[in-house]
């Protein structure tokens, strides 16, 4: 087998279509219009258009213009201005895809990740009402110890700190005792 075919393999293999399916289903909740059916999802997604009619449900006005024909360029246009709205919106870089992985479906899984991560960043934006995609992020929890507090916890010895009340493997014989033989 080829190196470019056990990566695609290794590529594939981590497309998840339970994911894909719950992307789709969140995108068409927001947009209010279903995916046509005799196309694939990343067929769908491919020129961008629906993302950006996405982003613009969640963030009105975020990408006045979407091109909805020209060539190839036009539609790879589309994908970058998503991905520019997508950071502006609160989504990490680390988790937006490359516009290949779209426009060349090189790698699909990474596209839907990156959806789940819009789905993530919604909860963040109080004006969003929903649906949501994916599990909430948790808040910050942050505590305020006294400094009588910080003290008194000093003092106590947790479990992983080791102690065993004074328990060890002193006169514990399993087995014959070892043998060491001395030249003869």
């Amino acid at each position: 087998m080829s190196l470019e075919r056990q990566v695609r393999a290794k590529i594939a293999g981590k497309r998840d279509p339970v994911k894909d399916k719950e992307a789709q289903e969140w995108i068409e909740a927001i947009l209010g219009a279903k995916f046509p059916a005799s196309e694939a999802y990343e067929d769908v997604l491919k020129d961008g258009t629906v993302l950006c009619r996405l982003m613009n449900k969640l963030q009105p006005g975020s990408l006045p213009k979407i091109n909805e024909t020209g060539g190839q360029f036009k539609m790879m246009e589309n994908i970058n201005n998503f991905q520019k709205a997508l950071k502006e919106y609160g989504v990490p870089d680390i988790d937006v895809f490359q516009t290949v992985d779209l426009w060349e479906k090189k790698d699909i899984s990474q596209v839907t990740n990156t959806l789940f991560a819009l789905g993530r960043a919604c909860y963040k934006h109080a004006e969003f009402p929903g649906p949501h995609l994916g599990p909430k992020p948790a808040d910050e929890c942050k505590r305020d110890f006294t400094d009588e507090q910080l003290r008194a916890g000093e003092g106590i010895v947790g479990l992983q700190a080791g102690q065993n009340k004074g328990a060890s493997q002193a006169g514990q014989n399993v087995g014959a005792p070892r043998k060491i033989i001395l030249g003869k």
